[in-house]
C-alpha cells in the first residue's frame, strides 16, 4: 500500500508514531498531482514549494516532542472558493486570476490549528454558480472513473482530487448540493452539515449572506470516519459568524458505531418532483436493503410539496440569482465582459426580480421546510438519490432528459436544492456503480444537529461494501 492509499485517520496515526514522515506524505501526494491533474482538472493552484516547507517544519516539531493537532502533516484541498491568507484565490473568474487572499474564514484557520497543510486549490466554475466545473481559468474538471465525464460542480475539483487520492480530504462548499452532487458523481463522502454548525464567515463584508439559500461549508472524504473527523475539527461556535451555534456536546468519531438498529427511515426516490434513471434507482435501493439488514426500517413515503418541479426550480433561483448580482453585480457593471454568459444571465434576470417577489420565495420555502419537517417528525431521516442520473460529458450542463422526461440540463437533475432551502444536515453516501462502473450517491437528510446519524448510516454501509474507488493509471 502507498502512502496516497492511506486514509487521512491512518496518515496522522503514522505520522505521529513517526512509521511515516510528512515530508515523504506531502511529497507523495504532490507527485500523483503532478501526474493527474493535467488528465482531470482538478486542482486551479497547487501550493508545492509552501507545502514541502510545511512539511518539514510539521516534521521538525515531530522530532522536537512538540504537541500535534489530530491531521498533523495531513494534505487537504480547499475548494477555490474559499479564501486562504497570502494565498491565490481566484474563484473560478478571470477577474481574480492573480488575487491572493489577505484573509480567511474561520474553518482554515481550524484546519491549520488541527496540523493539516493545504496542498492547493480546487477547481470550481465561476464563483460557484452552478452544479458542474468548468471556468476560463482552468477549463473543466473531469471525473476520475471516466476522464471523458464530468466531475460535477460546484466543489468539482475538490470530489475529483479525493476520489483519485491525490488528497485524502477536501473542503466543499454547498449553496445548491455543491458538496452532495460532486460526491456523487465521484463515489466518494459528502457532507452538508447543520447550517450554522461550521462557521461561515468567508466575507467579512457580509456577514449575512449565506441565508438564501443556506450555504454551508462541510467535509469531503474517501471514508466515513474522515468525514468525522474533519467535521469535528471545522465545527464549533465563532462569535463572529452571527448564525453560528454551539454544537451538541459528543464525539462523532466514537458514535459511528452505534449503526443504525432502531432507526425509522423514510424513502422517497423522487421527492415526487424530479425525473430519476432506472440506473439510478437500481443503486439507490439496493444500498438501502443494507440498512434494513442492519436493523433500520425502511417505509417508502409519498412527498408532495404542491408544486411542480419547475415552480420549485424558479423560486429558488431568484434567491440564488439575488445572491449572485449583490455580490457581484458592481464588478459585472465595471468588467461585463468577464464574465461568463451564464454568469451574466443569472446577474440580469435577478435585477429584473421585484423586492416583493424575492420576498416572496419565502412563502414557497415555508412550504419546503414544512413539508420535509412533517417527515422528519415522524422518521429519523429521509432517505432520496442524491442526483436524478450517474455522471454525464463534461461538456454538458446535464442531460436535456432523463428516462423519456425532457428535463432543464442545468438544474433538473439534483435532487439537492431543497435542504439549502431548510438547513438540515444532509448527506451524500457512496451507493455502488452502475453497469458502466459510473458512483450513485444515496442521499440522507435529518433533523438539525442530528449529522451524527447520517454519519452512522455512511458507516453501516462502508462496513458491509467498502466503497470503491477509481483504477487510475
Amino acid at each position: 500500500m502507498s502512502i496516497t492509499d492511506l486514509t487521512a485517520r491512518e496518515m496522522a496515526q503514522q505520522i505521529a508514531s513517526k512509521k511515516i514522515s510528512p515530508v515523504d506524505v506531502i511529497t507523495s501526494h504532490l507527485e500523483r498531482i503532478r501526474h493527474l491533474n493535467p488528465k482531470l482538472n482538478m486542482f486551479i493552484t497547487v501550493f508545492e514549494e509552501e507545502a514541502l516547507k510545511e512539511a518539514q517544519l510539521a516534521e521538525d516539531d515531530l522530532m522536537k516532542g512538540k504537541p500535534i493537532g489530530p491531521l498533523h502533516g495531513v494534505p487537504i484541498a480547499i475548494k477555490d472558493l474559499t479564501p486562504v491568507s497570502g494565498r491565490r484565490t481566484t474563484f473560478g473568474s478571470p477577474l481574480f486570476r492573480n488575487h491572493i487572499s489577505t484573509h480567511e474564514p474561520t474553518i482554515i484557520k481550524r484546519i491549520k490549528k488541527a496540523g493539516a497543510i493545504i496542498i492547493g486549490k480546487t477547481n470550481t466554475p465561476e464563483f460557484g454558480h452552478k452544479g458542474t466545473t468548468d471556468n476560463h481559468i482552468l477549463g473543466p474538471a473531469k471525473n476520475p472513473w471516466n476522464p471523458l465525464l464530468t466531475a460535477g460542480g460546484s466543489s468539482g475539483g475538490s470530489a475529483a482530487a479525493v476520489a483519485s487520492k491525490c488528497v485524502p480530504l477536501a473542503e466543499g462548499s454547498d449553496g445548491g448540493g455543491s458538496i452532495r452532487i460532486p460526491s456523487s458523481l465521484n463515489g466518494i463522502i459528502g457532507l452538508k452539515p447543520t447550517f450554522g454548525r461550521v462557521p461561515f464567515d468567508s466575507s467579512p463584508v457580509n456577514r449575512f449572506g449565506t441565508t438564501q439559500p443556506f450555504v454551508h461549508y462541510g467535509p469531503m472524504s474517501r471514508t466515513t470516519e474522515d468525514a468525522a473527523l474533519l467535521l469535528s475539527i471545522i465545527e464549533g461556535y465563532e462569535p463572529n459568524d452571527p448564525y453560528s451555534v454551539p454544537i451538541p456536546e459528543e464525539n462523532l468519531l466514537n458514535r459511528l458505531s452505534e449503526g443504525v438498529k432502531g432507526l425509522t427511515l423514510a424513502y422517497t426516490e423522487d421527492f415526487g418532483l424530479y425525473p430519476c434513471d432506472p440506473k439510478v434507482k437500481a443503486q439507490i435501493e439496493d444500498t438501502i436493503e443494507i440498512l434494513r439488514k442492519h436493523g433500520a426500517k425502511v417505509e417508502k413515503v409519498s412527498v408532495q410539496f404542491g408544486m411542480k418541479l419547475e415552480e420549485l426550480i424558479s423560486f429558488f433561483n431568484k434567491m440564488w440569482f439575488a445572491g449572485l448580482a449583490s455580490a457581484y453585480g458592481p464588478l459585472f457593471d465595471q468588467f461585463p465582459t468577464q464574465f461568463s454568459t451564464s454568469v451574466s444571465d443569472m446577474i440580469n434576470a435577478a435585477r429584473e426580480l421585484s423586492a416583493v417577489e424575492l420576498r416572496e420565495t419565502e412563502l414557497q420555502r415555508t412550504i419546503v421546510w414544512n413539508t420535509l419537517q412533517e417527515k422528519l417528525n415522524h422518521y429519523d431521516a429521509i432517505l432520496s438519490p442524491v442526483l436524478g442520473v450517474p455522471a454525464f460529458p463534461y461538456t454538458s450542463e446535464g442531460p436535456s432528459s432523463i428516462n423519456g422526461r425532457v428535463t432543464s440540463p442545468i438544474s433538473d437533475w439534483m435532487m439537492t436544492q431543497l435542504y439549502n432551502c431548510t438547513g438540515h444536515p444532509a448527506i451524500s453516501i457512496p451507493a455502488g456503480l452502475t453497469l458502466e462502473g459510473l458512483p450513485v450517491g444515496l442521499q440522507a437528510a435529518t433533523t438539525k444537529f442530528n449529522d451524527h446519524l447520517l454519519l452512522q448510516m455512511a458507516r453501516t454501509i462502508e462496513l458491509e461494501r467498502a466503497f470503491p474507488s477509481p483504477i487510475l493509471s
